[in-house]
């Protein structure tokens, strides 16, 4: 019975939506803009990387191919291979916003066609009321923040009050979000995780995607450092998805990274979330080692997306995308025959555009296993089309509303 792995590269896009310019991100382009940068030497950086993009293997996938069906423009001083070696294509999403439930959900075979809530004031972001009963449901003094901004510019900002006065620091941003950052040790993790799990119940009403924990250490002396104990806590996907299915058929189903958080950890059944890239990636082929027939191992490698594209950082998101490259061989090389693997992404994040936000793009979409056939999957146009293709190839039945390529 064949197997499936699934790896989200969270934030990877590959050219702007034709609904972009709704999003206010006509133009925006995470993977081209990232390769012409490092063709153009605004990649570079001493000590981490030079030179020109370099993603030999997905490019041998089909990384170029997808960039160009998407753009209509070749992906900067890749070199196309005449015939790509697995299928590639790109996916344009049908649910609205630019968020990773949204993203995430319609991968997995569920679209999701509500209007998320938002915090849109920049300043004073929270009402009143929500600002109350968030102090009363904590017992707290306060909180600080209450606006939009950047995760790890308002902690640097705010820690050393916060580690003073006992207040929480709360903010948002474009996406559908409330994120609270409290300091591991002076606050607590628990009572951190605690206060989300009430507050996540209180902003239920307002449809807002995710509260998200943000735990962090440090001083004011040695500065202050986000760590992997990051937790979300998102409303259930609304409707049946890959996942459910598959439990629902008692197949083996092995997460990785944040996938439980994202589904609010419905039939996510065994949970790894290990912190960053790298350990993900390790932990993802310890799990398909011992993933039985029918199995299916569903990964989530964030880094792309927390660590370089909110923070703009195009240097450290070009050198990410080349150490996932590097590693990727190791996936190839544990695939056996009837096995599919598929990577894809669940919005861009584009490094070179103006703010921190998420923006509105095609994903690739990258299919390969042994045997398969490399016919361009070309435009797909619902990211449910992936778990289309991945139940039939599990034999579950048809989920979701996407077509099966």
């Amino acid at each position: 019975m064949a197997r499936a792995i699934l790896i989200v590269l969270d934030s990877v896009g590959c050219g702007g939506a034709e609904d972009a310019h709704l999003y206010g991100d006509a133009g925006a382009d995470t993977l081209g803009h990232i390769a012409q940068a490092c063709a153009d030497g605004r990649g570079d950086r001493e000590g981490l990387r030079k030179g020109p993009l370099a993603l030999p293997n997905l490019v041998r996938l089909g990384l170029a191919h997808a960039y160009e069906a998407s753009t209509g423009q070749p992906l900067a001083a890749a070199v196309k291979p005449a015939v790509p070696g697995g299928r590639p294509g790109y996916g344009v999403e049908r649910s609205q916003g630019k968020d990773t439930p949204s993203g995430h959900w319609e991968i997995a075979g569920c679209p999701v066609s509500f209007k998320w809530g938002y915090f849109t004031a920049l300043e004073n972001s929270f009402p009143p009321d929500l600002i109350a009963a968030i102090i009363k449901a904590g017992a707290l003094p306060g909180i600080l923040g209450n606006r939009h901004a950047s995760g790890t510019a308002i902690i640097d900002e705010l820690a050393s009050e916060h580690i003073a006065t006992g207040k929480p620091i709360c903010y948002t941003s474009v996406d559908s979000v409330l994120q609270i950052a409290a300091h591991e040790e002076h606050f607590g993790l628990e009572r951190l995780y605690a206060l989300c799990r009430k507050v996540r119940v209180l902003v239920d009403p307002l449809r807002i995607g995710r509260v998200i924990a943000r735990p962090f250490i440090g001083t004011a002396e040695t500065g202050y450092t986000r760590t992997g104990n990051r937790k979300d806590f998102a409303i259930p996907p609304p409707d049946e998805t890959l996942l459910d299915r598959l439990a629902a058929r008692g197949r083996k189903i092995v997460t990785v990274g944040k996938i439980g958080d994202i589904f609010a950890h419905r039939a996510t059944a065994e949970e790894i979330k290990p912190f960053g890239n790298a350990a993900m990636f390790d932990a993802a082929l310890g799990a398909w080692e011992r993933l039985p027939d029918g199995g299916f191992c569903f990964v989530n490698l964030v880094d792309f997306d927390t660590e370089y594209g909110h923070r703009r950082d195009v240097p450290g998101y070009a050198a990410a995308l080349e150490a996932f490259d590097a590693m990727l061989p190791r996936l190839e090389a544990a695939l056996r025959p009837g096995d599919l693997a598929v990577l894809t992404a669940d919005h861009g994040n584009d490094p070179t555009w103006p703010g921190t936000d998420h923006t509105r793009e095609h994903v690739p979409i990258l299919a390969f296993g042994p045997g398969l056939a490399t016919t361009p999957l070309g435009r797909r146009d619902s990211f449910a089309d992936i778990a289309a293709t991945l139940a039939a190839w599990l034999s579950i039945g048809a989920v979701g509303p996407g077509r099966g390529w």
